[in-house]
Order: structure tokens, then C-alpha cells, then sequence
């Protein structure tokens, strides 16, 4: 998959077909009438799907930015916009908040390209129907992340393009919903269970049942919850042997990565491994975790060590600088992610890191929580200690809420799930997030104001609300 996501031209992605599939034109000079000819086609496509997943207002940078109001970790870095999301004191002219919005909506717009095209060329069935798969599951990825972050917005579908109709008004929460589900359900339908070569890295039919998992764990639906997961854990899509095997460039690409953000160094490369590690080793050093986290892991907890540099760890640079001692001043906070970088044998950040977003750990302790919430204490002990049996813990007996909220925040550290995790556990009465967050946590998270409903979703950015001319309103009380 790596070596298969280069960038298409965007005038390859435009909405036109051609009858004439033979006419082979250079993809340099391609255009909406000479596009969508044959197999190679439909497959370039596909790959262009995953290009804005990279851009540095997207994965890069942008999309973690969401996570920093939680209590995970610093904002750290040199951007205004950050401390006000971080602060909840944004308003819809925040730049952080436009930054990933269009890179959601190319990815629809790339989507909706094949769903109008690729049904009428001529190909292998079996092609068709995973370019088709990874087109519905992108479209519903998308409109995932949109709908996770400012709840409500258009939903553009192929009508809507064919029609030229763009400028929509807002879909409701259900609508959302109900539209990524669709895309979901077809998808799964559509995909492979598993891939082999260079196409490793792709969407799974387990990475849409994972998903599917989390979107029904958002609506309170446990038992769907429950049937989607346990398609995860019962699949091909173990847990790796060794926590650390997500995080290692030579093993990033395991059963357990459902998805991820994927990476070659020198072809296509994801800013986020610069942005999180310290300046004296080549980052810009952002988001940095904070001594509550640290506190939370067990003592004897490896998964610590993967995931956070700590004072006197001992990290290869590689080059001349080689093993380095990782010393308190390299950052504000005394520590920086480490799950999210590595440094090549020459020297330098190596840019073939990948960025996840979906693990089988996430969906063992999605399908946990489940359990516990809809059958009671320790209902969900053995998918809680089939993580606690890899990181080498004790296991758990008549696990409840609290247990599992801290196996999450662990095992899932600065993997953006955290603030979103807190929010779902609020609404359900699960924890009351207002004072949650205005516990004080050192001089890094200082007592924060949020204010419920509000705050449940970021505001629209301003610049879409004015390109709409009054067509796409505001969420409430911005």
C-alpha cells in the first residue's frame, strides 16, 4: 500500500467518463473525458483516496489537534489557534477549526468520483467491488470525522454532483448517522477480509466492522456494539504479540493495525513524527504528554515505555548521533510522545512511520465496555485482560466503568481518542465531564470551562458559513 498511494493529478478525479476505454492517454494529460477507462484507472483512483489523509492540515497535524482539550497531553508548539482549542475559549473564525474540513470533503469528492464512474467500466468483478468498497468506506470515514467533530454538516452524495448541487444545508446528527452507516454496511459487503503484498495497509472488512463497532458505540446501540466487534476479534486481526509491534516501522503494518495513515519515506510521508517529537532531534515539538497520563500507567506497565520518552531513556537517532539519553529539558513537560517516531540507522526522522487510527485493542475494549454497560460488572473482563495479558498485567475481575476507562486511556494513549471518549461517557452519565475538566492538573492543564452542550461539537468554520451565503448555519451557541 505504501508504495502504491502517490499522488493522482486532480484533473484525473473529475466527474466526466468517456466511451472510449481504449484511448490511452498519460495520466499528466488526463482529464474528466479521458479518466475513467479501464482497471489501472479505477485503481489510481482508489489510491487517491488516501492521499489528503497525509496533508499536514489533516493526520499531519490538524486532526490531533481535537484531542489536545483532553488531559493527555500539552498543546505544546507555537500556534495561537491550538491554545484556544485547548482552553475552549474558539470561535468559528479559529483557523485550526478550517484546516482538515476541506481535506474531509476532497476525500468525499474523490469517493463520489468512483461511485459515478467506475460501475461502467469494464473489469475484473472482484477489483470492482473492492475499488467500490474502499470508495464507500472512505466517503463514510470522512463523514465520520466531519460528524465527530462539528456534528452536524452537508452530506454530498453522486446525485448531488451529477446535479452540480454543493451548496447544502446542514445534515441532522441522525441523518449522519444513518449516511455513514450506509456507506459502511456496503462497504463491508464489498471488501476483503485481508490482503497480502503491496497491498497490505488497505481497508479491511474488519476495518469497517471496527468502525461500524465505534459508530454504534456512539449511539448507545450496545448490542450492535457487541455483534460488530466480536467480527474484529474472532477475525484475522489479532492482537500483535508485542504492544510495541504497532509502533516499529518494520512491523507497523501487523493484523491488529485495522488502519492507519500510511507512509514511505522520501514518496509520501505524514508530518505528525516531526510535530511530536523535540526540536534537538529534528520535530517542532508539539503535544506533549503531561505528568497525569504518565501517572496513570501501572507500575511495571511496558506499554509506558512504547509510548512516552521519559528523563534517562536511552533513544537511537541513528547517524552519528546514535543511542541519546533523553533528558528532562528537551521538553516543557518533561516528556514527549515516542509511539509516533522513528529515527533512521543513517540519521534523521524516518519517514516511513504511519500514523494509526484503528487498532483491534481499540475494538476489545469498545466491545468491553459494551458488555459492561449493558450486562454489568465484569461482563467485559476477558476482552479487558486479553489487553492486560500482552502488556504483561494482572488481570481484572469484575471489571466496571472506572477499569475500563483506564485500560483506554493507556493503551490507546495520544491515539485521538481520549477527549472524544470523555465526552461519549458524559452524555451517557458516565462521568460528569464540566467538572472533569476543571480538575486542576499542574501547569500544563490548568482548570478549563466546558460548557455542556456546547462544547460536544467544534464550531463550523466561519469561512464555509459565509462561502454558503446563509445556506449552512452555525451549531448552537457560537
Amino acid at each position: 500500500m505504501r508504495k502504491i498511494i502517490l499522488l493522482l493529478p486532480i484533473a484525473a478525479l473529475l466527474f466526466g467518463c468517456s466511451d472510449d476505454f481504449l484511448d490511452s492517454t498519460p495520466y499528466a494529460q488526463s482529464t474528466s473525458a479521458t479518466f475513467w477507462r479501464n482497471a489501472d484507472d479505477a485503481v489510481a483512483a482508489a489510491n487517491a483516496l488516501y492521499d489528503p489523509l497525509n496533508d499536514e492540515q489533516f493526520y499531519g497535524h490538524s486532526e490531533q489537534t481535537f484531542e489536545i482539550c483532553s488531559d493527555d497531553f500539552w498543546r505544546a508548539g507555537d500556534h495561537g489557534e491550538d491554545q484556544a482549542i485547548e482552553e475552549f475559549v474558539f470561535d468559528p473564525g479559529n483557523a485550526q477549526l478550517r484546516f482538515g474540513y476541506d481535506r474531509k470533503y476532497e476525500i468525499v469528492n474523490r469517493a463520489n468520483a468512483i461511485l459515478i464512474n467506475v460501475p461502467d467500466i469494464e473489469m475484473d468483478a472482484v477489483l470492482k467491488d473492492r475499488v467500490l468498497g474502499e470508495a464507500y468506506f472512505m466517503r463514510g470515514f470522512a463523514n465520520w470525522r466531519l460528524h465527530v467533530i462539528y456534528g452536524e454538516v452537508p452530506l454530498i452524495f453522486e446525485q448531488d454532483v451529477i446535479d452540480g448541487n454543493f451548496n447544502k444545508p446542514k445534515a441532522t446528527a441522525d441523518e449522519m448517522r444513518a449516511a455513514i452507516e450506509s456507506d459502511w454496511l456496503q462497504a463491508v459487503e464489498l471488501l476483503p477480509a485481508t490482503y497480502s503484498g503491496a497491498d497490505i495497509g488497505r481497508p479491511t472488512s474488519g476495518t469497517v466492522n471496527g468502525f461500524l463497532a465505534k459508530l454504534y458505540l456512539y449511539m448507545d446501540d450496545m448490542n450492535s456494539v457487541i455483534e460488530f466487534g466480536e467480527k474484529v476479534i474472532n477475525g484475522p486481526y489479532p492482537l500483535a504479540a508485542d504492544y510495541g509491534d504497532n509502533f516499529q516501522i518494520e512491523t507497523e503494518n501487523n493484523p491488529e493495525m485495522l488502519f492507519s495513515v500510511q507512509a514511505l519515506d522520501g514518496w509520501t510521508t505524514c508530518a505528525y513524527r516531526i510535530y511530536t517529537t523535540p526540536r534537538p532531534w529534528g520535530g517542532w515539538d508539539f503535544h506533549e504528554p503531561i505528568q497525569d497520563l504518565v501517572d496513570e500507567f501501572e507500575e511495571g506497565d511496558p506499554r509506558l515505555d512504547y509510548s512516552i520518552m521519559k528523563p534517562g531513556d536511552i533513544i537511537d537517532l541513528g547517524g552519528d548521533r546514535g543511542p541519546t539519553e533523553y533528558t528532562a529539558d528537551l521538553s516543557s513537560t518533561g516528556y514527549h510522545f515516542l509511539k509516533f517516531a522513528s529515527w533512521r540507522e543513517s540519521g534523521g526522522l524516518d519517514g516511513s512511520q504511519n500514523v494509526p487510527v484503528l487498532r483491534s485493542a481499540d475494538v476489545y475494549l469498545m466491545v468491553a465496555e459494551a458488555k459492561i454497560r449493558r450486562d454489568g460488572n465484569g461482563a467485559g473482563d476477558a476482552e479487558i485482560n486479553a489487553i492486560r495479558e500482552r502488556a504483561g498485567l494482572d488481570p481484572v475481575s469484575g471489571a466496571g466503568m472506572e477499569e475500563l476507562i483506564h485500560e483506554r486511556r493507556v493503551e490507546l494513549s495520544g491515539e485521538n481518542q481520549r477527549h472524544q471518549d470523555l465526552m461519549r461517557w458524559d452524555k451517557a452519565g458516565i462521568i460528569d465531564i464540566v467538572e472533569h475538566y476543571k480538575v486542576d492538573r499542574g501547569a500544563f492543564k490548568p482548570p478549563r470551562d466546558f460548557q455542556r452542550p456546547k462544547h460536544y461539537y467544534f464550531a463550523i468554520p466561519q469561512r464555509e458559513i459565509d462561502l454558503s451565503n446563509g445556506v449552512l448555519e452555525q451549531n448552537p451557541n457560537y
